[in-house]
């Protein structure tokens, strides 16, 4: 198993397993096309949001099981299975190195003693590995991941316990790219917000050449308008759905006062993203697009406020946009579809 390379699958699934919820997509391949098999998604309460699905890797492998059991399709049965490592987790570059196009061993060697000067623990302790983004004759540039050692025996764990078979972990940017991207080569910064953080990577030509976290997530508008309103976080979390549920299907209205802060915090870590990113890499170009995903983008006018104030396109991805499914599952998957952004990305690996 590789954080980035796995065999050809026909059918497999994509697994998420998060700070909010658990939420697992099977895809197959369809004459080069994904065709969503079956889908199957838990949340955790408010007050549950928050602990590490990692602390107890019995529940959480039977949870797993759990989903699949009710989600599976006895027709297109698998245990192939892609898994994703949050940016939170993981260290990862854009190195070039001297080495020339062809000479793998030369360059595993390389990228190693590389990856020793800037990786933050012993890569003893790590688990590295590499993408190729760009070779010349002289030059190889690579993206360069790392995770945790122990980490990554926990996620081999679960899935051993789940009776699947964990075949690749990726990082979250790069299945997003994937589910919200595609083949565009546009420079794009995704903005995932999850329960508990929101993920930003920019984008180019497809590779997410910068990737950062912050402690600021879907909780973070549950807590606010449960101190605004003086409820209780499950009501407070329900409102919050409402809310963007009344979004999703064209009720006009902004942003509500109580989310102000909050937006104003996304869009102060948007622009440090975006200046580190032009400082550290020396580019002169601009984000053409900003596209949201997460189960809190749908929030009212959240896209249209980051837009404004970044005056920056910006709108909520469709991860299903390049998945094949029955028509009758559209209302259902647009309102769910910003949660499973990651998992679909995950199950789409190999249908590219």
């Amino acid at each position: 198993m590789s954080l980035f390379g796995g065999s050809k699958l026909q059918s497999y699934l994509g697994v998420d397993i998060g700070a909010g919820g658990i939420k697992v997509v099977q895809l197959a391949n369809e004459k080069g096309r994904a065709r969503l098999v079956t889908y199957g998604w838990s949340e955790r309460l408010p007050e549950e949001v928050g602990l590490s699905p990692f602390e107890h890797i019995e529940e959480t492998a039977d949870l797993v099981k759990r989903i699949l059991e009710k989600a599976k399709d006895p027709r297109t049965p698998t245990k192939k299975t892609i898994s994703g490592i949050p940016v939170s987790q993981v260290f990862s570059s854009v190195i070039s190195v001297n080495v020339p196009a062809g000479k793998k061993k030369e360059l595993d060697v390389a990228i190693k003693v590389q990856a020793k000067k800037i990786t933050p623990r012993p890569l003893e302790d790590m688990v590295l590995d590499y993408k190729t983004v760009e070779e010349t004759p002289k030059v190889t540039k690579v993206l360069i991941t790392a995770a945790e050692s122990v980490l990554v025996r926990k996620y081999v764990d679960i899935f051993k316990r789940s009776g699947l078979e964990l075949v690749s972990l990726e990082t979250e940017p790069l299945a997003l790219v994937r589910s919200l991207v595609g083949r565009d080569k546009s420079t794009i910064m995704l903005v995932d917000i999850g329960a508990v953080r929101t993920s930003i990577s920019v984008v180019e030509k497809g590779v997410p050449f910068m990737s950062r976290s912050i402690d600021v997530g879907g909780i973070s508008f549950t807590k606010a308008i449960a101190d605004q309103l003086k409820l209780g976080l499950d009501a407070a979390e329900q409102m919050k759905h409402d809310l963007s549920s009344m979004s999703g299907a064209g009720v006009q209205m902004n942003v509500p006062q109580m989310m102000e802060q909050i937006v104003a915090h996304i869009v102060n870590e948007l622009r440090y993203v975006l200046n580190l990113y032009t400082n550290q890499q020396g580019w002169s170009g601009s984000v053409e697009k900003i596209v949201l995903t997460g189960g809190s983008s749908l929030f009212p006018k959240l896209a249209e406020a980051i837009g404004s104030a970044m005056g920056i396109r910006t709108y909520v991805g469709d991860p299903w946009a390049r998945v094949v499914y029955a028509e009758d599952l559209r209302p259902l998957l647009d309102q769910i579809g910003p949660r499973f952004a990651v998992a679909v990305g995950l199950a789409m690996r190999d249908i590219e």
